[in-house]
């Protein structure tokens, strides 16, 4: 086997398979999957077909040989990849290992081929969460490349992106950020600012940004990613759809109501000029558009905010109307369409049209044993209509200038009592530590202002007694001690 056979195969990077994210206890899916469920990303190069051609799904023993040559090498890749597939990842680790042993025999510690084993190895310890030899194997893997060619060398992608994921996944942002940043420039000098490749680490930019409390960041490598996936899209406007959906999901997540609005009304735009205006494709943007009027977006001017959570009735109504219509709508998105207006009614204290609402779900839910296991998730507890973000940190200073060693994690504890009605009674909160008190009062207003999806049994909605809502948080002991010491002043 020649080198050039095993190298297609070595540095093949293996794509754990996606999380769809789902509503409601994980029983519904979604047709437009987030950026956020993906879970390391990491390039996706094609499967060479020699360690892909007549590959089962049974996991194969190992290797009962000490021979080492690249055919065994490559039977060894295949097993691997088998057992990632099978997810059966603590023997993928072992596998993985084993494979850079071997790439380092035949092809010495400082080879494309061994930095392609080392990339691999650091994906599976990913998905084990173990980070920080993760991070040790993305790094060798770089620095690799970095000798072997050169350091703007397009190789070195695929481990920086790995390395990014495994820094964010410590609580490093900060170092995350640079690796990310990196990542992109590198696609820049080899494909051009605009390449659509980009994309998905422009994303993982976003969430870095994010945990780091910077929005407007955020904002701007949204706009950059927009841009990008216009131009690629420029002759198949409905083939932005699912960008466009990723772009509002991340504008919600950082903040900018406004202007995911201004992204779901594009996309209904797109598909009323392209399927008309009773298509089923509009339901979800729609649903969606109508959910974003809850939340107020600090960055407009605040006469800009008035009225906003009865703007989403229109949309919700519309969104019901069409799937109540369509032949080929999936029932669970018809499902979700009149849970979302069932929940604007109660939200809103419109209480005779939510129950009436809630029981034509619970109805449209109950007529067999695949729609009612959806049912019972959907009405066997509480659920919140709205829910704002809760800080994490709770010490002074920026989180991700902060090595994650010296955090420490705090809990606020909320016990509570959800009426019929959907509204909190006998809501009581305790701390630990029990210094802070300003956390304990921002989680305590947060859940007290929640207006809840009331239990249903047998159809009808019930009050649901001693439920309890943990928020973990993190500090640090200076931030506990400066605490402790403002607390025993002389006032």
């Amino acid at each position: 086997m020649t080198n050039k056979n095993f190298n297609a195969a070595i540095i093949s990077v293996l794509l754990l398979p996606c999380v769809v994210i789902a509503q409601d206890d994980e029983v519904v899916t979604v047709e437009f999957e987030s950026p956020l469920d993906q879970t390391v990303p990491v390039a996706d190069e094609p499967m060479p077909d020699e360690a892909g051609a007549g590959a089962s799904n049974t996991v194969d023993a190992e290797p009962a040989t000490d021979d080492v040559d690249e055919e065994t090498l490559l039977e060894e890749f295949a097993r691997y990849r088998r057992l990632v597939g099978t997810g059966t990842l603590d023997e993928a680790d072992i596998a993985a290992k084993r494979i850079v042993e071997m790439a380092i025999k035949i092809y010495g510690p400082r080879s494309r081929e061994t930095a392609s084993a080392l990339n691999n190895l650091g994906i599976v310890q990913h998905s084990n969460k173990q980070y920080d030899a993760a991070i040790q194997n993305f790094s060798s893997a770089v620095e690799i490349i970095e000798y072997t060619e050169d350091r703007l060398n397009d190789a070195l992608i695929n481990p920086l992106k790995g390395l990014g994921a495994a820094q964010l996944a410590i609580g490093r942002p900060d170092q995350a950020r640079q690796t990310f940043e990196r990542a992109a420039h590198i696609t820049h000098v080899n494909d051009g600012p605009h390449n659509i490749d980009q994309v998905e680490i422009l994303e993982s930019l976003v969430e870095t940004y994010i945990r780091m409390g910077d929005p407007k960041s955020a904002r701007d490598i949204l706009d950059r990613i927009h841009i990008v996936n216009v131009k690629f899209f420029e002759q198949d406007p409905m083939g932005l759809l699912p960008t466009l959906m990723t772009r509002a999901d991340w504008q919600h997540r950082a903040g900018y109501y406004a202007d995911e609005r201004i992204t779901y009304r594009r996309t209904i735009r797109i598909i009323e000029s392209s399927q008309g205006k009773n298509s089923p494709l509009l339901v979800e943007p729609l649903r969606r558009l109508g959910e974003s009027f809850y939340f107020v977006d600090l960055s407009t001017a605040a006469a800009q905010q008035q009225g906003t959570v009865s703007n989403g009735e229109v949309y919700f109504k519309r969104a019901v109307r069409i799937a109540e219509n369509a032949e080929d709508l999936d029932w669970r998105e018809s499902a979700r369409s009149r849970m979302a207006l069932a929940d604007y009614y109660n939200y809103t204290n419109s209480q005779n049209r939510a129950r009436t609402m809630y029981t034509q779900t619970w109805n449209f839910l109950s007529s067999d044993a695949e729609r009612i296991e959806v049912r019972d998730a959907l009405f066997a507890n509480p659920s919140p209509i709205r829910e704002d973000p809760l800080p994490f940190f709770a010490g002074r200073g920026q989180i991700g200038e902060i090595p994650p060693d010296d955090l420490l994690k705090g809990k606020v504890t909320v016990t509570y009592n959800v009426t019929s009605r959907g509204t909190i009674r006998d809501l009581r909160t305790e701390v630990y530590p029990p210094e802070f008190t300003d956390m304990q009062t921002v989680v305590h207003r947060e859940v007290r202002r929640r207006m809840f999806r009331p239990r249903f049994v047998n159809g009808k909605p019930v009050d649901a007694d001693d439920l309890i809502f943990e928020h973990e948080f993190a500090y640090t002991q200076a931030d506990l001690d400066a605490l402790r010491s403002d607390q025993e002043a002389p006032e």
